[in-house]
């Protein structure tokens, strides 16, 4: 077939293409007569999980001592029987909704039996699966390898702390439910490391390289939803004091002076834990660890578990505190997941072991209600204010109202296939691709949510009594329990008879939701004005480098880094249909340099006028000026209240005494 450009491709017609790939395919069937086609290969050769338990336990031991390289050193024994065997890495891990499993992090695999070496061989078709034949006579065998962590970016170690995942440290066999394999684990740390994590210590000891720690045995199951934070300035503070449920907030920083927590701050976090107990009724462990890094080194995380959570933000959480207002909601989120994702969790996301391909079609239950949950358990224990939580969901609305075309040819619901599509990279033009819109766009239905049944019922009835009597039965199990949508229906009527299907169905899976009308429902509409709020302003300033905003989203349309790269550009804005590019540096505005400022001026100089604002952008090794033509002014969201209306959202962020 000879070469044809891809420009050349694009211009030609479907059928032509059609035909041209049906004729690359012939040709090269014909002149490759042994390749084997997909309806020949058929399906790896991994056993199927069945519902047995695993024979024996197995031992796993992480050392995890070398801080200056990164490298994990895992040693496992597994008890086996003579025969073929199939030991997987963990591929579809629970809280990613994807299949993130690092295997290419996974080195220097060594597997043996009575200290004599055993091949192994990848599966063909699954990358994640490793089979070899177990020897007659051998009742164990020993598995060594290295996991190399990330020393570029997103660091998982480094001289101060760690956050250490045991899914990426563990082989373990095929054919059996996670939750019917049985380990006993072990770590060995820095010397003078302490840890948190939601695994029970067994016993301590010092070895040469460190501080080993062994844990009570567990399942499978339970060791991947346990993971550890440890690290050489570490504290824990008790949330939840005179309990006989304890909730500790393990710390782990980067210099001492960072574990420093006002009464007042303290007094907020254990409001959080009395709130959420509070709102659900219940709980569904017998004790909790917010595992809790503050680093400007180490990764940031917001990872959810049954009886812990990974939750990571900038070193001075504490100590800038009066400036870092975003970013607060995490701790309320992930706890929440202890409820709505772990303990009640989508059918189609529990699954009998990590290497089952799980399904997202409910997450904007679990994460888009999680997300409603997480900003009003937030403003209800006071780690925001009311008005910083009102100009926080403003952000969020205007995304809705303005920013979010895409809703034009994807639905809310397509938006749940995002994690296993995208992997949670950045996308060009969000505006239009969208990405995980379940999180924010799940919100906002819920809140609609809220406001109807509080209409519905006088007053007398909110969400409140749904995640009560859905996410708050059986208190103190921690049995899954599996839900589906019409559980989620069934529910929903259980507090207030409506046509919840159809409502639920018009938002979720139907092009335009209406994901703005939930505002004007609480009493309360958006507007736009030429300052931004408090809460913005520190949004800007702090926000995760990699995807700093410099917002004027809502205004010329595009969205800038701290290294003012345009990062995204509404569809069809002004600056989209003046042909800004994503990945555009923005160099000078109307001949100045830039600066946030300059442009801002530049907005507002050209509100009511005619001249179009002259952009200077350096792209692809060139620069290019680009006249943008708008005359709005500057566009900040903000709420302001409806008079005459009931006032449901000041309720809705109402302590609950």
């Amino acid at each position: 077939m000879p070469f044809v450009s891809f420009a050349t491709l694009r211009a030609w017609p479907r059928r032509a293409l059609t035909r041209l790939v049906l004729a690359a395919s012939m040709a090269c069937a014909a002149a490759a007569p042994n390749v084997v086609t997909a309806e020949e290969r058929g399906r790896d050769e991994v056993p199927t999980p069945q519902d047995t338990p695993y024979p024996g336990t197995i031992t796993l031991h992480v050392d995890a001592s070398d801080t200056l390289q990164g490298i994990f050193r895992v040693h496992e024994t597994i008890p086996v029987a003579a025969g073929a065997l199939t030991l997987l890495y963990p591929q579809w891990i629970p809280g990613d909704h994807s299949p993130t499993g690092p295997i290419a992090m996974l080195a220097g695999i060594r597997l043996s039996a009575n200290g004599k070496p055993l091949a192994w061989k990848r599966d063909e078709y699954n990358v994640y699966a490793f089979h070899l034949d177990v020897p007659p006579g051998v009742s164990s065998i020993d598995a060594d390898f290295q996991y190399l962590s990330d020393r570029d970016d997103g660091f998982e170690i480094t001289d101060r702390m760690m956050d250490m995942e045991w899914s990426a440290m563990v082989l373990y066999p095929a054919g059996h439910f996670s939750r019917h394999i049985t380990l006993a684990p072990s770590v060995t740390l820095a010397h003078g490391w302490q840890l948190g994590t939601a695994l029970e210590t067994q016993s301590e000891s010092p070895s040469p390289s460190g501080d080993t720690i062994s844990f009570k045995p567990v399942t499978l199951e339970k060791l991947v939803d346990s993971p550890i934070y440890a690290g050489e300035h570490f504290k824990r503070v008790d949330l939840n004091p005179g309990s006989d449920v304890p909730v500790h907030l393990d710390i782990v920083a980067d210099a001492p002076k960072y574990l420093e927590i006002t009464p007042e701050q303290l007094q907020a976090h254990r409001a959080l834990v009395t709130q959420a107990v509070k709102l659900f009724g219940s709980h569904h462990y017998d004790h909790y660890d917010f595992l809790f890094s503050l680093s400007d080194v180490l990764a940031g995380n917001g990872t959810e578990h049954h009886q812990s959570s990974e939750d990571g933000v900038e070193a001075d959480y504490f100590t800038a505190w009066s400036d870092n207002a975003p970013g607060r909601d995490l701790l309320a989120h992930e706890y929440t997941h202890s409820w709505n994702g772990k303990f009640r969790r989508p059918a189609d996301l529990s699954t009998p072991n990590f290497n089952v391909p799980m399904g997202d079609s409910l997450l904007w239950v679990y994460e888009g209600q999680t997300q409603y949950w997480g900003y009003a358990l937030t403003a209800r224990a006071g780690l925001w204010t009311p008005q910083q939580f009102r100009d926080a969901l403003a952000m969020t609305a205007a995304n809705y109202e303005r920013n979010r075309p895409g809703f034009q040819w994807r639905t809310l619901e397509d938006t749940t296939n995002d994690p296993t599509a995208a992997h949670r990279r950045d996308l060009p033009y969000r505006s239009w691709q969208m990405s995980e819109e379940y999180y924010s766009g799940g919100q906002m239905m819920w809140l609609e949510v809220d406001a109807k049944l509080r209409s519905l019922t006088r007053d007398h009835k909110s969400l409140d009594d749904f995640a009560r009597a859905f996410f708050g039965v059986d208190n103190g199990s921690y049995a899954v329990k599996t839900y589906t949508f019409d559980d989620v229906v069934a529910a929903l009527n259980d507090v207030a008879a409506f046509d919840w299907a159809a409502f639920l169905h018009a938002r979720v899976d139907t092009p335009d939701p209406p994901l703005e009308d939930g505002l004007a429902a609480t009493g309360w509409k958006l507007v736009y004005t030429d300052q931004q709020s408090a809460y913005e302003k520190q949004y800007d300033s702090r926000h995760e480098p990699s995807r700093h905003l410099y917002n004027f989203a809502w205004s010329i349309g595009l969205t800038l880094n701290d290294k003012a790269q345009v990062n995204d550009v509404r569809w069809n804005g002004p600056a989209f249909k003046a042909g800004v590019s994503i990945g555009a540096t923005l160099v000078a505005v109307n001949g100045q340099n830039f600066s946030t400022d300059v442009l801002k001026d530049a907005i507002t100089a050209a509100q009511g006028g005619t001249a179009p604002i002259q952009l200077l952008f350096k792209y692809q090794g060139g620069f290019r000026t680009v006249p943008l033509d708008y005359h709005d002014g500057l566009k900040y969201p903000h709420l302001l209240r409806i008079e005459g209306t009931p006032d449901y959202l000041s309720e809705i962020i109402a302590a609950h005494n």
